[in-house]
Formats: C-alpha cells, structure tokens, sequence
C-alpha cells in the first residue's frame, strides 16, 4: 500500500525528508539527462532540456527504487524541479478513498434493477475533491483510480486446438450468412427486373428494399432472443463455445442498419427491442451500439452524444465481461466518453466529454463529473435548455424517415446499382461463337476503363454535391438559435454533417497542402492559411463545417471532431467554434463551441480541451481533466530553422510534389481495386447459372479475401518490403513524406469485419505486425503495424489505439511499442509509442498510456495520462449469473467461474 511505501523512504533519512528525497531525485535525474548534477532547484523542462520521453524514463527509474516514493508523469509536469517534487511528494499524505455508493440509483419508470453491492467496490473520488487545473499533488495520488488487486485470478487459458476451432466456425457462419444474403439479393434482383415498365419496376424496388431493410433489423432481434435470450452479469472464456454464439449476436447487432439512425426515436425503439430498459424522451446520438442490451437501463429525458462507448460489456484478461450501466431520469452524456461495465449515474448527473467511468464508479445525483477517471467538478456541460417536445413531432419524423428511405433513397440506391452494372453486364455476354468473353482481351480493357469512369466519376459527383448541397441547405440554419428535435431544422442539420463528412475524400487530401483548400471548399475559415504542407490529417470531422474557424499557423494531427452542435434531449442548438492561432492539436481531440483555450497553445492528444476558467494561451495542457505543461520543449526546437523563408519554400515545395505522386498512387490503388471487384463480380454472374446464388456468396469470400492480400501488399510495398525504423526528424524531410504516403496508402477497414476472430491476428501479421499466439483483437487499431510487437494471449478492447508515432509542431517522432503475454488494453486506452509493457499488464479503459512509459510485471495502470494504481484491495467480484431461459433445442450458457470483474 501506498502508506508501507511511504515508511519505507521517509525513516532512516537525516534532515527533512524532503531534502533528501530531494538529493535522490536529482541524483537519479543526473544519471538520466548525463550530467554530473542537478541543482534542486532547476527546471526539468527550461534548464535542463528534458522533454516527457526522457522524463518518462526517469519516473520509471524512480519507480524501482525502494527508498523514493512513486512519480507520475502528473507529478513532474507540476513540480518541474527536484525541491518541489520532493516537496509534493513528501507532504502530501495518502489519504483513503471513499468507495463507491453500492445503493440502488434512481431512473424513473425505465430503471433497471439497481447495481449489485459486489459490482461497487472499487472506490471513488471524495465528494470534497475539487477538479481544476490548478489542483494540488493530492489529487495525483491516484485516489481517484480503482485500487489495483492484490491477486488476480486468471481465466483459464484457451489451447491452440480451441482456437482454431473457434475460428472454423466463425468462418462457417460468415459463408452462411454471405449465402443467404447472396440468396435474397439475387431472388430480389430478378424479381425487380422482371417488372414492366417504370412504374412497375420502382414499386417493387420499393418493396424489396423495404423487405430487405427490415430483414437486416429483424435477424439481430431474432438471433439476440434465441441464441442468448437475455444478457446477464457473467463471464465468458474468449474462443469457447459460448463465445461463438456471444460474437455472432455481437457482429449482427453492429452491422445493424438501425446504427445510421442514431439520434432518432427509431433507434431508441430499436434498443428497447433487443432488451435495453429506455425511459420516454431519450436522445442518444453515439453509433456505437451497445451490445449487451438489456444490462443497459436508461431514465426519462437522458441525453447521451456522439461518439460514447457504452457497450454494456469488455472484454478482460481472456474473458468476455458482460456488465450493467445504468444512466438515471435527465442525464447528460458528453462526447467521446467511455461508460465500463458496472457503472452508473443518478438522476440529473452529468459527464463531460473526453471523460470515462471505470467498472464500479457511481456519480451521484445532481452531480458533474469530468476526467478519466472522471471525479466531481462544478463545470456545467448542459448548454442547451429542453424545448417543449410532442409525441406527434416523434412520430412525424420517424415515418418521414421511413418514406424517405423506403420511396426515395432504397430504390435510388438500387437504380444505381442497376445503371453501374449495366455496361459491365453488356461486356460480359458471350460472343457469337458461344466462347467466353473472359479470354477476350478488349473485355479487361472494357472493363478496366468503364471502372475507371465509375470510380473517378462517383469521386467528383461526391466533391461537386460536397460543395453546392450543404450551402444551400445551411441558409435555412441560424448559429446559436435553439431548434426542437425532430423537425425540419434538425433534419437539415443531419443532412449537412453527412454530406461534407466523406472519409474517401478526406484521407485523399488529408496530410497535403491541399487539405486547407478543401476544407475551405467545405465552409471553414481558415483566415490566412501559413502552409505547412502538414495542416490537418487525414481524418478530420464537425457538425457544421460553415461554423469552424482555425487560426494561423495552426496545425491538427488526426482523429479531431469539432463539436459545434449542442443537444438536449429534445433540442438543438448550432454554435461557431474557433480554434486559436499559432497552436498544435494532437490525436483524438474533441474540441466544443465552449473551449476555453487561445492562440499559441499545445493541446496533448485525447485532452480534454477546457469549458470554463480563463482562456488559456502560450501553454500546453495534457491529460483529463487538463493540466498545464509546457507549450514546447527544447528538443523539439531544433527544426526551427526550416520554417520559414527560402528554405521552408524549397522544402514545401518539394514536399507538395511527393505528397502530389501519393494522392496519384491512391486513387490508382483504389481504382485498381474497384476493377478487380468488378471483374469478380462478372465472373459470379457468368457461373450463376450453373451454382445458382451461391456463386455470389463465394464472390462476397473472395472479395474479401483479395482485398486483404492487395492492400497487405500494397502496405509492405510503400515501405519497400522492409520493417520501418524509429525516426526523430522534420516534417520536410524525406522520410517523413514516405511516412505519410504509408499512412495514406494503407487501409485496414476491411478488417473490422474480422473483429473478436482469429483471422484479425492473421491480418496484423500479413502487415508486418509480430502477434503473438491466441491475441483477443475486439477493434483495437495500430497505425504502424511493423514498429508493434503483442505476446500471447493478449486482450485488445474495441476502440483501443496502438500508435508508435507522435507530431507536435514541425517534428515527427515514432518508435517501436512493445506488449508483453497476458496484457489487457482496456476500451479506448491509447498507448503511445516507446513503450514496453511486461507481461499480465492491465490498462484501464478510456487510459492514456505516454510515449516512453516502462510498466512493471503485473501493474494495473489507469487515467490520463496513465498511473500506476495504489493499493492491494481485491476487484471487484461478479454478482451470481441468472441464467435466462433458453429455447428448446439450444445449449444453455454456464456461468464461469473463473476470474472476477
């Protein structure tokens, strides 16, 4: 515990104990920076020219030390000299947390059954911690982090035999399903051609895009109740025979079509109807479908926005965890949150965004909680008042929805279709001869360059619609006017963020100078560009590009979303969000309408950009709820030099034209690709006469198949077949341009669909990635695979991000990170790069783990940035399994015994 710690470098010391902590620190610092001495009183970052790579290692160095108390990245960025960390260190007493309230939690009529004592054990922030930016070293202390098990019994490790098992039948279930999909799309097909005239022919695509829509709804509900029945608090062993059934209702409820109409009425129908308990007035816009539905209680008026994670289960050092999380009457869920098993929140509480609950965290009732983990805070993060709504109102706009997708865009869709495989069916018929057109060599041609106009034209039907629909569609919309849901106004708005946020388009202009011209083709103002070459990233998005201003010289990594809509559960408001000048923003940043934060300021990746306090400016804040560090560090300086005059044009320039040849080789790659798919789907169509439907089922194999070993090469050839090297350089050099045109060439997207299987480790080795045996991969996400290494029998959660590079400024940064056997990353954990993990690892969800992090055999970490957890106390236990009741015929699910949550 921390107290023995604590006892163990304060007594046999002469003098005050925080001299000589003092003394050690800086002796350990001397040895890590290589100089002789370190004077007390010296800024790591100022005077000496440390920067958190090199601070990393020194906290991890203090970390093996007997006689020094545990230091966090937190604790040196506060007290950046060695007289006030000592100082922090030595005064600051350990206090005990208070655990989490383990009564029930009110939600109105749609509550579910309140959270099991044994599922609350883990402990909470004291209801006295204020959360502020200015806040003292006691926060640091990690009191606000689960307490870390003193023994973790582990599941029951599944055999290669098991495995392999798990995986053929995963395989036959997908030829299964890519059968009767193939069965019903053909029959469908033909019974539409069979039509009669154009009246005839649209009102039976009509009606089989209506069948097929509500077929795809449908085989969720129906495969949920009959292979689970209902989900309950227990745990599953990864690759046994309960799992296969658990992935199988997991995969179809994700591939749902309902997930297109989150923030709808229907979509909250369509939860009820897998189990989730949802009270009247509920507003959920996140498209991460929760999976475990009916663990998942939410009360009257409840808000939960875009991009939260609230599954309702995670996956646990080799076992699946089912878990309940209940939301109370009048909550507000911010963005791009993470809700762990086991959590909940009362009535009227709120949690801001970037923020998370850890498995058995409990914000009370009327409370405002912020941070990861989150803990008590007095920022308000409800912009927006409730508006009087109807249940006609609801009702309107739902049908309007169906009409619209039933009478407009299910037949367009299919007119489409039909019209793109129209000239591709003339180059298939067979010659007079009767012989094949395959052995034909104008055939290629004629299908190569009628793809070529399909591909290149749907890219600048895209642009063109990108660039004239949504202008015309926003002078209906007022900034900072409040508008209910589900009215025309609402409609408009989710109209204009659909259309001017195309991936394709973004990751082909993204990481070039020609981002910022595209972005302003879409509605930012972007003032006086400074081109960089290196402005924004390859994945950007907003609600309202028309309301997003960016300053000068500022440039953005990847992964940020501009938040310039505000909601209530049953309204709406448009706001303008302005990002300072002369500032860098890192990875995965939410950044909303209410940031508090000026010109020339670092924001760390997965910050959480302030609300409230004074505008921040010349400085960089890391961590959430953020904290200060310093806007840059002497390292990263010496690349100055090439930003500015007639260097930085010669490099700029010559930059522009590698970046040119990349967009070429891109859209080459992906029209090649096209060409390819169609020429599969030609040779379905000839041999369907002979295998009938399961011609095309075998086409929907062999897509998939080709496009993983193409874009597997492709990858491997950018890098020139060679493992990539860690590089320190500028972004005007070279082999930083060849970094980008790997980023923009590579695409892994086709491998979400072999999440939770063992063919995704197959995939990651194909790229270069050393994976180790039985690794359990539910979406985690490497940028670069080559630099990364996984032991065996890993567990990665959906959302989690390996990345091994990092860009602040003008410099680019990457290195190899390596996990050790028996590691867990928690949902949405980010682990930067030049970090090791030894083996049975635990990263909490929602944790940044910092470039250069050492963690120690069997450590749970937690937070962000990521802290060793005090503590011996035991996790929590699972509550007893209730079984559901199964369908005659079906093998009933057992509890496992083995493991705790």
């Amino acid at each position: 515990m921390l107290e023995e710690s604590t006892d163990a470098w304060t007594t046999g010391t002469s003098g005050s104990p925080a001299a000589e902590t003092a003394r050690l620190l800086a002796e350990v610092l001397a040895d890590v920076v290589g100089v002789e001495q370190v004077p007390g009183d010296s800024n790591f970052f100022d005077d000496l020219g440390a920067d958190s790579l090199v601070m990393a290692g020194f906290c991890a160095r203090v970390r093996k030390r007997a006689d020094l108390p545990p230091v966090s990245m937190k604790d040196v960025y506060r007290h950046p000299t060695a007289n006030g960390l000592a100082s922090a260190l030595t005064h600051a007493a350990p206090t005990a947390s208070t655990p989490v309230s383990a009564g029930p939690v009110t939600t109105g009529p749609a509550s579910a059954a309140p959270l099991p004592a044994q599922a609350s054990v883990h402990p909470a922030v004291p209801a006295s911690t204020q959360a502020s930016t200015q806040a003292s070293t006691s926060e640091t202390s990690s009191a606000s982090l689960p307490a870390s098990p003193a023994t973790h019994r582990r599941a029951a490790r599944a055999g290669t035999g098991q495995y392999l098992l798990c995986g053929m039948l995963q395989f036959l279930v997908f030829l299964g399903y890519s059968y009767l999909a193939a069965l019903a799309t053909v029959r469908g097909f033909e019974w539409v051609g069979a039509g009669s005239g154009v009246l005839d022919v649209y009102m039976r695509s009509v009606l089989v895009g209506s069948a097929g829509f509500a077929g795809l709804c449908a085989v969720p509900i129906v495969a949920k109740w009959t292979l689970i029945g209902r989900f309950t608090s227990r745990e599953i062993p990864v690759w046994s025979l309960g799992y296969v059934r658990w992935w199988l209702v997991k995969t179809l409820i994700r591939t749902s079509p309902v997930r297109l109409f989150a923030g709808s009425p229907l979509y909250a129908a369509y939860l009820r109807a897998l189990g989730a308990k949802i009270g009247r007035d509920v507003a959920i816009f996140s498209t991460h479908v929760p999976v475990c539905t009916d663990l998942l209680a939410i009360g009257d008026g409840t808000v939960v926005r875009k991009d939260a994670l609230f599954s309702c289960y995670r996956a646990h050092d080799g076992l699946v965890q089912p878990g309940p999380v209940t939301l109370g009457s009048n909550v507000h869920v911010s963005e791009q949150t993470v809700l762990d098993i086991n959590t909940s929140m009362g009535d009227q509480a709120q949690l801001g965004h970037a923020s998370s609950l850890h498995a058995g965290q409990t914000v009370p009732p009327g409370e405002r909680w912020h941070g990861s983990p989150a803990e008590p805070t007095a920022t308000d993060f409800r912009r927006v008042g409730a508006v009087g709504g109807s249940t006609a109102r609801k009702l309107r706009y739902t049908v309007g929805q169906l009409l619209a997708l039933m009478l407009v865009y299910l037949p367009l869709a299919a007119g489409c279709v039909t019209a793109l495989l129209a000239p591709l069916s003339q180059l298939n018929a067979t010659s007079r001869d009767g012989s094949s057109t395959f052995t034909s060599g104008t055939f290629y041609l004629g299908v190569l360059a009628t793809s070529f106009v399909l591909f290149f034209g749907s890219a600048l039907a895209a642009l063109v619609i990108q660039g004239v629909v949504p202008r015309l569609l926003n002078l209906a919309l007022k900034p900072d006017t409040v508008y209910p849901l589900y009215g025309f106004h609402y409609g408009l708005h989710r109209a204009i963020a659909r259309l001017t946020n195309m991936k394709f388009l973004t990751a082909l202009f993204g990481d070039s100078s020609a981002i910022v011209h595209y972005l302003r083709y879409l509605g930012y103002d972007l003032f006086r560009v400074t081109q960089t070459g290196s402005n924004f990233g390859s994945e950007v998005k907003h609600d309202n590009p028309f309301l997003t201003s960016v300053g000068s010289k500022t440039m953005v990594a990847d992964g940020l979303s501009v938040i310039n809509a505000e909601f209530s559960n049953t309204s709406f408001r448009l706001s303008r969000v302005s990002i300072g000048a002369h500032s860098f923003l890192g990875n995965h940043i939410a950044y909303p309408s209410q940031a508090r934060t000026g010109d020339n300021c670092l924001l760390a990746t997965k910050v959480m950009v302030p609300v409230d306090g004074e505008v921040r400016e010349n400085v960089g804040l890391l961590g959430s709820p953020p904290f200060a560090i310093p806007r840059t560090v002497m390292r990263d300086t010496r690349f100055q030099d090439l930003e500015s005059g007639s260097e930085l044009r010669r490099r700029l320039a010559a930059k522009n034209r590698h970046n040119a040849v990349t967009a070429g080789l891109f859209l080459t790659a992906r029209w090649i690709h096209v060409f390819a798919v169609a020429l599969v789907a030609l040779g379905a169509a000839a041999l369907y006469p002979s295998l009938g439907a399961s011609a095309f089922a075998l086409a929907g194999v062999l897509t998939l198949l080709f496009s993983v070993v193409y874009f597997a090469l492709i990858e491997r050839a950018v890098t020139g077949f060679k493992v990539q090297q860690p590089l320190y350089c500028s972004i005007y050099d070279p082999s930083f341009w060849r970094h980008e045109r790997f980023w923009k060439m590579a695409s892994v997207d086709y491998a979400q669909v072999l999440n939770g299987t063992p063919f995704k480790n197959v995939v990651w080795r194909l790229l270069g990635a050393r994976i180790g045996k039985r690794v359990f991969d539910d979406g985690c996400f490497f940028p670069e695979r080559t630099l990364v290494t996984i032991g065996d029998d890993c567990t990665l959660n959906a959302g989690t991000v390996i990345q091994c590079h990092s860009q602040e400024d003008g410099a680019f940064k990457s290195d190899r990170t390596t996990i050790g056997d028996g590691c867990t990353l928690g949902v949405g954990a980010f682990v930067h790069y030049g970090v090791t993990l030894a083996d049975r690892v635990q990263l909490a969800s929602d944790s940044f783990l910092m470039k250069g992090e050492q963690v120690p055999q069997g450590a749970r970490w937690a937070g962000n940035p990521a802290r060793q957890l005090p503590g011996h106390t035991p996790p929590p236990a699972m509550p007893p399994a209730t079984l559901p009741e199964q369908p005659s015929g079906s093998a009933p699910l057992q509890p496992n015994p083995l493991g705790d949550v």
